[in-house]
C-alpha cells in the first residue's frame, strides 16, 4: 500500500489502521535456538505496567517519520515527516497527523480520527474525504499511545520480544519490544503483525513496524514526546476554505 498520493495505511490504511492497518514493515530476525526466550512471567509484567500507565495517559504529541518501504519489483522507499496528536478521555480517542514533508518535499497533508470517524486532507486537490463507521478500528488506532495490556490483549496475540534502548530524541529510553498479530481473521489478510518498541512506564511507541507481506511493510517512528501538556486546538483540524470539496467513503 503507497502512500504517496493518499496517506493510507495510515498508518496503521485507514488512517491509522485503516490507515496504519495498511502499512508495514520489516520482519524481525528470528531468535537462535541456544537463546532463551523471554518468559511469558516477563510478558505479563510489561502488560501490566502499561495498564498502570494508560490509567494516567491523558495526551501526547510526538515528531513522526512514517517509511513505506516495497521490495518487489524493485526496492522504493517513501517517506513522510510530520507531527502526531492523540488525546484520550476515558474510553474516546482522538489522533491527528499533519504532515511537513513527503521524500524532501514541503506537504501540509493531514488526516484526523475523532469520533470514529476518519477524516483525510490533501491540500493539493483541496478535498476532505471522510470515512465513516471506523469506530472498529480504535483499538488499533491507540496501538501504543495510551493502550493498556488488556487493550493489546483484546486484539492481539502477544509475543515478548526482550528489551531494546532506542532514542526517544531527548535520550536513550529501554523499550520492550512486542510482536503483535491479529486476532481478526480479516484484518490479517492485510496485516501479517505489527512489532512495536514500546515505552511501558509512558505507554507510547517509539517505533511500529507494519508488516503486511513479505514485500510491503511500513516503519513508524516517533520522538521528542510531550506528555500530558494537552495539544493544541487546531491539532484534529484542517485549514480549509470556501473552495474545499467533500467526499464521502
Amino acid at each position: 500500500m503507497r502512500l504517496r498520493s493518499n496517506l493510507v495505511p495510515a498508518a496503521p490504511v485507514l488512517v491509522a489502521v485503516a490507515f496504519a492497518a495498511l502499512s508495514a514493515c520489516i520482519f524481525v530476525p528470528a531468535a537462535r535456538a541456544t537463546a532463551a526466550a523471554p518468559s511469558d512471567d516477563e510478558k505479563a509484567k510489561v502488560l501490566e505496567r502499561l495498564n498502570q500507565s494508560a490509567s494516567t495517559f491523558h495526551s501526547t504529541s510526538a515528531d513522526v517519520e512514517f517509511d513505506t518501504i516495497e521490495t518487489d519489483p524493485v526496492y522504493d522507499k517513501d517517506v513522510q515527516t510530520g507531527v502526531v496528536f492523540y488525546e484520550r478521555a476515558n474510553s474516546a480517542v482522538r489522533m491527528g497527523v499533519h504532515l511537513t514533508t513527503h521524500n524532501n518535499r514541503p506537504s501540509a497533508k493531514a488526516y484526523t480520527f475523532v469520533d470514529g470517524v476518519v477524516k483525510l486532507f490533501e491540500p493539493g486537490e483541496d478535498t476532505v474525504t471522510t470515512i465513516s463507521k471506523a469506530e472498529k478500528y480504535q483499538a488499533y488506532i491507540i496501538l501504543g499511545f495510551g493502550a493498556s495490556g488488556r487493550d493489546l490483549e483484546a486484539k492481539w496475540n502477544i509475543t515478548y520480544l526482550g528489551s531494546e534502548n532506542l532514542s526517544d530524541g531527548k535520550g536513550q529510553v529501554k523499550t520492550e519490544k512486542l510482536e503483535l498479530v491479529p486476532k481478526d481473521p480479516d484484518l490479517r489478510k492485510n496485516l501479517q503483525k505489527v512489532t512495536i518498541w514500546v515505552d511501558p512506564d509512558r505507554a507510547v511507541s517509539l517505533k511500529q513496524i507494519f508488516t503486511l507481506s513479505s514485500t510491503s511493510s511500513r516503519v513508524c517512528l516517533y520522538s521528542n514526546f510531550k506528555m500530558n501538556q494537552g495539544v493544541p486546538s487546531d491539532a484534529f483540524k484542517f485549514k480549509t476554505d470556501s473552495k474545499t470539496a467533500y467526499r464521502t467513503q
